[in-house]
């Protein structure tokens, strides 16, 4: 008597269930699959079958301390796509590629002509194939390419606005460009949003559903996760808190210009003895304040403040649990914190943790591997018949 047939949608999810215990728990047997996620041996068998011709998975050797009683383990196949992340800044582009277990390998940054739209194209098409070609990546096993901007971007059309870094990101379709450049398919996504997105994979938001990220450098910019997922708001600016001090007072401004001009105002009325030299460089007020400089740790402690007064109405209309500081003048956690956190629970009922990101400059392409993993993790399951 002949077997009936597993209808294709049955077919494909349990196909899509072994694969995901595989992912999980590699390396891994038969038997334990089955145990794990509740369906009988032989189906596991027909999908492990499947999975293996389709060159998602294979064969590996156990690395369990017991006996393994003859069982065969299966193990994902991190070859099977790969994916790569590029960061782009005024002065430099930051790529990377990983394979499907997000293992990162091979990083590469490169200058910038200028910080314009054409330079970063060139420079993009460049890092791209050379990435593919340190790595030993064929270009058809590549899913996806992910682009952090520093822009905002609507996330219907993919137009960039509000790139005030990198001239010319606003004037053409940048996304389409690239990607003709490059001849692989172009993801393009707010480069704060990425960095927070960063920090929820594998940095220090991890396990933590809602948080900001925020970025303090020469701009100022926050990336905000709600309910686990990247919340981008209607028109894609959610997080652009340069806007936020609109109608208010310029004292807020907690980016490297405005510590810079704070730093001069109070070093021009300060009869004190300083290290402190004009032009005030925000590395070196912060080099002094370690050093125990009092002016300098009087601006650090104004600097501390005006973050505060950015992260308590994030806080008190989200209630995030955290908020991660990042770039160059937010890394400073040792000096900022201790000033930060007073204030914050002094003005809130129940102010967020604050930390300092854990992956530095590297948030941003971690954010954007791990958009591109989301997508390469299905894709290749989608298209395993090819």
């Amino acid at each position: 008597m002949a077997r009936a047939a597993i209808p294709p949608l049955l077919k494909d999810m349990n196909e899509r269930t072994v694969l995901e215990a595989i992912r999980g728990a590699a390396p891994i047997s038969r038997a334990e699959i089955s145990r794990r996620v509740g369906i009988s041996k032989p189906t596991v068998s027909l999908a492990l079958q499947s999975l293996l011709d389709a060159g998602l998975v294979r064969e590996a050797p156990h690395d369990g301390d017991g006996p393994s009683y003859g069982a065969v383990f299966f193990e994902p196949v991190a070859e099977a796509a790969y994916v790569v992340g590029l960061d782009l800044g005024a002065r430099f582009l930051r790529g990377a590629l990983c394979d499907l277990r997000g293992d990162v390998r091979v990083r590469q940054d490169v200058e910038l002509a200028e910080p314009a739209a054409g330079a970063a194209l060139t420079a993009g098409a460049t890092l791209v194939r050379s990435l593919l070609e340190a790595a030993g990546a064929p270009r058809e096993r590549v899913d996806s390419v992910v682009l952090g901007v520093p822009g905002a971007v609507d996330g219907a059309t993919g137009a960039i606005r509000l790139a005030l870094n990198v001239s010319g990101l606003e004037d053409d379709d940048f996304r389409g460009n690239l990607a003709s450049r490059v001849e692989l398919p172009v993801i393009i996504e707010n480069d704060i949003n990425l960095a927070a997105l960063g920090e929820q994979w594998r940095g220090v938001a991890r396990g933590v559903d809602d948080f900001a990220f925020i970025s303090i450098g020469t701009g100022l910019g926050a990336g905000l996760v709600l309910r686990g997922e990247l919340h981008r708001g209607h028109r894609g600016v959610a997080g652009e808190l340069d806007y936020a001090r609109v109608g208010l007072s310029e004292e807020l401004d907690p980016c490297a210009g405005a510590l810079s001009a704070l730093a001069a105002a109070l070093a021009s009325e300060n009869g004190a003895r300083s290290s402190l030299q004009p032009p005030y460089e925000p590395r070196a007020i912060f080099a002094e304040a370690r050093s125990g400089d009092a002016l300098a740790r009087r601006i650090v402690a104004d600097e501390a403040r005006r973050i505060a007064l950015h992260i308590a109405p994030i806080a008190a209309v989200t209630d995030v649990r955290l908020v991660v500081l990042g770039g160059g003048i937010g890394a400073n956690g040792d000096l900022l914190f201790d000033s930060i956190r007073p204030l914050l629970a002094d003005w809130l009922p129940f102010p967020p943790r604050i930390e300092a990101s854990s992956l530095g400059d590297a948030a941003v392409l971690t954010g954007a591997l791990s958009v591109g993993l989301r997508s390469a993790l299905d894709s290749v399951f989608v298209n395993r018949a090819r």
